[in-house]
């Protein structure tokens, strides 16, 4: 029987020919029958890729001996090819779509002026420093507000965004003003988003901003559910949510009914994306499972627009 994996990798580095990029990694994807989901640009490549791990490691050594990739951290994950409906590899002006492309500075050492990396024990190392100097570390989710419904770090700050785009404004909105000369650590899933967050933090007048190296799936693997995460971690594929231990805690809750849950739910008018948590017993029923976006459309209205 085969065994399965899914990968996640990004790396901020200078590439002068992004489609050149492009066209030689969906050739190794064709190459190894494997899925998933790569973005790539001048300032660097982000992915997300699975299937058979004998193909997966073919994939991950040729990708490597690429001189910019040669270095890049690679995070290996349950899952395979079938998580991911097909294959994506996409040229963009951002591998992390903040909507500030030309903000971004890239050498080939990574982002430049972004926060200072921790790794997970670094992490509490911080933290108990802080605390023993009468400072509080605030944790600054980096990711959409939504995936923060099923896990998170303990109180940290969830900003009120339902894309990337929106952090721009959230941050410069005032909201945050306060924390400026704060210890402040971003987290997101694998650390992609951060690297850009914590540049964009620091652009702004943020003075201690840190950022979770490896994002959450790497603290995850140090530590489980035995430190300061807690809950589920949202993953963008067939999967949905991934825990960490068995003794993962479930923060969710139905938004019908409130009990415990950390499964996500398609709105049951099929054209809908909206996601929103549910119970078993709740999520069989289409009508409690139609989002109020969809509720408020007259049957005549989206008939027509299918």
């Amino acid at each position: 029987m085969s065994q399965n994996r899914i990968v996640l990798y990004y790396a901020f580095v200078p590439l002068a020919d992004p489609e050149a990029v492009r066209l030689w990694q969906r050739a190794l994807l064709d190459r190894w029958g494997l899925r998933g989901r790569i973005i790539i640009s001048k300032d660097g490549i982000n992915g997300t890729v699975g299937g058979e791990i004998w193909a997966v490691k073919q994939y991950v050594k040729a990708t490597r001996e690429y001189p910019a990739f040669k270095k890049m951290d690679i995070k290996w994950s349950e899952g395979s090819g079938e998580d991911f409906p097909r294959i994506s590899v996409k040229v963009r002006d951002e591998i992390v779509s903040f909507g500030a492309p030309g903000e971004l500075k890239v050498d080939e050492n990574g982002v430049v002026g972004g926060g200072i990396h921790l790794k997970p024990e670094a992490l509490h190392e911080l933290v108990e420093a802080k605390k023993a100097a009468g400072q509080e570390v605030r944790f600054f989710d980096g990711r959409n507000a939504f995936e923060a419904q099923i896990g998170k770090f303990k109180d940290a700050i969830v900003p009120d965004v339902e894309t990337t785009h929106d952090f721009i404004a959230e941050i410069e909105s005032g909201k945050y003003d306060d924390m400026k000369d704060q210890p402040i650590v971003t987290y997101c899933t694998g650390g992609i988003r951060c690297e850009v967050l914590s540049a964009l933090m620091v652009n702004r007048g943020f003075t201690e901003v840190y950022q979770m190296q490896g994002g959450i799936v790497r603290y995850g693997e140090t530590f489980g559910d035995k430190g300061l995460w807690e809950g589920s971690l949202y993953v963008f594929d067939k999967r949905m949510h991934m825990e960490f231990s068995d003794n993962a805690i479930t923060i969710g809750q139905c938004v019908c009914c409130e009990a415990p849950t950390n499964k996500f739910e398609n709105c049951s008018n099929l054209s809908c994306r909206n996601l929103r948590l549910f119970c078993e017993k709740c999520a069989v029923q289409d009508e409690l499972r139609r989002c109020t976006e969809c509720s408020d459309i007259s049957p005549e209205l989206e008939s027509s627009r299918q």
